[in-house]
């Protein structure tokens, strides 16, 4: 984990709610697709977890939906100013296990992790297939940007105004694929868990108070235990996943 100050390049609407914003700060603790930062606003005691969409040398992107009062501050930020940013958190994607055909599924917000995922896979040359899940054709977003890396791209959304009509795991039953990836909704992960027929990681979204481990407040139970969802996640593997009734 490190603490740096980061720069606004850009921060710009991709749908009516969620917002692409490009920083400029230091991003070496940034290691592993899946890994997430933690955001100092001003006027805010506690800091704002979000996924890491992409990064470079120096370059940092996030993909971020207004849900609340942080993230409609983030949403005004304008290119110039500095965020106070902690990087290098959560454990990440382990791309070791992926095989020759990977599976990505990303239901809304949890669409971003997995485009550096996937740029990290297709440079492996693995063969990608994404299935992307939103509720209506406004709400799509980063369709194209999956397309340019050479992934093969499935949309859904659940009231069919674009692409497949359904859920994301109405199209995952039809592929072959070695392994998956996914990060969403938990309603949505439990169907991919449900409807998988291969091993996978999951990246569950959790508040959290500290965001490195140090309050227990994203504390869940596990098939190995009890685990912090900023420490020890947010990837879980599939087999150690314990749904609560």
């Amino acid at each position: 984990m490190k603490q740096s100050i980061f720069t606004i390049r850009e921060n710009v609407a991709l749908t009516a709610t969620v917002f692409r914003m490009v920083l400029e700060g230091d991003t070496s603790d940034i290691t592993a697709s899946g890994q997430f930062v933690n955001l100092l606003l001003d006027g805010f005691y506690l800091r704002r977890p979000i996924s890491v969409c992409d990064r470079s040398e120096k370059l940092l992107t996030l993909v971020y939906k207004v849900v609340g009062k942080g993230t409609e501050k983030m949403s005004t930020l304008d290119a110039g100013e500095q965020l106070d940013i902690l990087t290098g958190l959560g454990n990440g994607y382990d791309l070791t296990t992926a095989g020759e055909r990977p599976l990505l599924l990303g239901g809304g917000v949890g669409v971003p992790p997995l485009y550096l995922l996937a740029k990290e896979l297709i440079r492996q040359g693995k063969q990608v297939s994404v299935i992307l899940g939103f509720n209506t054709k406004d709400e799509v977003f980063y369709e194209q940007e999956f397309r340019a890396l050479g992934a093969e791209v499935t949309v859904t959304t659940v009231d069919g105004s674009y692409g497949t009509k359904g859920f994301v795991t109405d199209v995952m039953k039809h592929l072959n694929y070695t392994y998956f990836y996914t990060c969403g909704p938990e309603p949505m992960l439990k169907a991919v868990w449900n409807t998988s027929v291969t091993s996978g990681q999951m990246s569950f979204e959790e508040r959290m108070g500290c965001g490195f481990g140090a309050c227990m407040g994203c504390s869940c139970k596990t098939l190995t235990g009890y685990k912090r969802i900023c420490k020890d996640g947010p990837v879980m593997r599939k087999e150690e996943i314990l749904w609560q009734k």
